[in-house]
């Protein structure tokens, strides 16, 4: 189906208040979601090949001024002509779940308080809480809150319409 000539672009929607977006047909709104899909994921492509070019040309040169600082990690600046180049290697702390429990209930025991070396956070998988039997989960019913995430929606054409 043909568009009028001034069916707004992706680029136009900025410019758009959001129910004036939504008041479009249907059939501009998949055109808008289709081209602006297809630009993330061509843009994501092309970022995560800079990206790559970006870790070739000054990978070594930062592990070298981090090196120089005495560090493993962080933050280091360096100069590439009239350009400054900042580089961060963020750390990436992961502990041993098991081995932290077992040091909670050592410390626990000894008379202390875990809360004053670490965080303790129980969670319960949905998953796990849904086999539940109900008396269990009738239990644990007013600890749990349930909140939603965004509404995605994603706009198809008909199976016969292909």
């Amino acid at each position: 189906m043909p568009f009028p000539e001034n069916t707004p672009m992706p680029d136009d929607l900025p410019e758009f208040d959001p129910k004036e977006i939504a008041d479009l047909p249907v059939e501009m709104l998949a055109v808008l979601q289709h081209e602006i899909d297809a630009r993330l994921k061509r843009d994501k492509a092309a970022k995560a090949r800079l990206d790559g070019a970006l870790s070739i040309r000054y990978a070594d040169r930062a592990a070298e001024e981090r090196r120089a600082a005495g560090k493993d990690t962080g933050t280091t600046r360096f100069d590439d002509g009239d350009f400054t180049v900042v580089a961060d290697l963020p750390k990436r702390v992961e502990w041993d779940q098991a081995q932290l429990a077992a040091m909670v209930e050592r410390i626990r025991a000894s008379g202390d308080d875990p809360a004053q070396y670490v965080d303790v956070t129980i969670r319960v998988p949905e998953r796990k809480y849904a086999a539940w039997p109900q008396a269990i989960r009738a239990e644990f019913e007013p600890a749990r809150t349930v909140k939603t995430g965004t509404l995605k929606v994603e706009i198809l054409p008909q199976e016969g319409d292909r």
